[in-house]
Formats: structure tokens, C-alpha cells, sequence
């Protein structure tokens, strides 16, 4: 590892630590030559499939476009940093294991549905009404009647 300081090539690690729920690896390390010290991260290079649209056509899977549909979802609502990024995660390794090189931008849409539906309720109706292109209130009533009719279901599950 260069030395971002002196541009050496030697350093040494002084410290390491898994970091990012078990994802990455923190490294303290420190120059042989003029004994500044850094941080770096590794982690492994996993590639995500490619996503196929519904014209057809392939773009390269997009992680900030991910992140700003979730986060644009959730505006305003209690949910931690924390909470949308192991949500982004658990997208991502949910797609990974799919094990395929393309996938339909729909497969992509039901798993951040999934995920946003036991994070918020509120944030799962609103990606929603944008990803299925609810035309008016109707569609939006059906939505919420549809959640509450499973919430009432599990919660009479839970009693027994």
C-alpha cells in the first residue's frame, strides 16, 4: 500500500477491525518512512447483476439510484442511517443470490418493496404509488386496505 503522505511503498497495519456488519475490513496502517498513519477499507468485489428495463434495455446495476429511491420513500419518516443502509444490503445480497448476470428492473422494485414493507408502512405505500403508478385515490385505498388486512391477519397469528 502507498503511503498517501510520502508516496513510499511500505507501510505497516497497525490495527485491523471488521467494520459494516462483517462487509469490510478496517485497517489502521502506518508509513515505515515517515511514520504517518492512515485508514484504509477493503472489502470484497462482488458484481451485481446488470438490470434490464422494461424497454429493454441494460444498464449497469445503479447502488446511488437504489439509495435515493429508498431515501426519497422514507423523507421524513423515523428511520436511522443505520437502518436504510443494512436495508441497501440485504437488496443487494438478495439480488446477488439470485445468481443471474441480468435481472428485469421488476425483480429490483419487488425487493426494495419487500424491504420497505417491514421497515415502514408508510414509505412501502409511497415507493409503491410511484413504482406501480397508482392513477388515482381508488388504487391507493386498495393499497392500504390490502396492508391492513395482512396486519390484522398476522396479529391474530400472533395470538394463537
Amino acid at each position: 500500500m502507498h503511503c498517501p503522505f510520502c508516496g513510499t511503498h511500505e507501510t505497516k497495519v497497525v490495527d485491523s477491525r471488521l467494520v459494516a456488519e462483517g462487509q469490510q475490513i478496517r485497517r489502521r496502517r502506518e508509513c515505515i518512512s515517515c511514520h504517518e498513519r492512515f485508514t484504509t477499507y477493503e472489502s470484497a468485489e462482488l458484481l451485481m447483476p446488470r438490470v434490464i428495463k422494461n424497454d429493454g434495455t441494460r444498464q449497469p446495476f445503479d447502488e446511488d439510484k437504489l439509495r435515493a429511491g429508498i431515501q426519497r420513500a422514507l423523507e421524513k419518516r423515523p428511520i436511522s442511517i443505520e437502518e436504510i443502509e443494512a436495508c441497501i444490503t440485504r437488496i443487494k445480497q438478495r439480488l446477488r443470490a439470485t445468481g443471474e448476470r441480468e435481472l428485469p428492473s421488476r425483480e429490483v422494485g419487488e425487493a426494495v418493496m419487500a424491504e420497505l414493507h417491514t421497515l415502514d408502512e408508510v414509505a412501502y405505500v409511497r415507493f409503491a404509488s410511484v413504482y406501480r403508478s397508482f392513477q388515482d385515490i381508488n388504487e391507493f385505498r386498495d393499497e392500504i386496505e390490502r396492508l391492513s388486512g395482512a396486519a390484522l391477519l398476522n396479529r391474530e397469528q400472533d395470538k394463537d
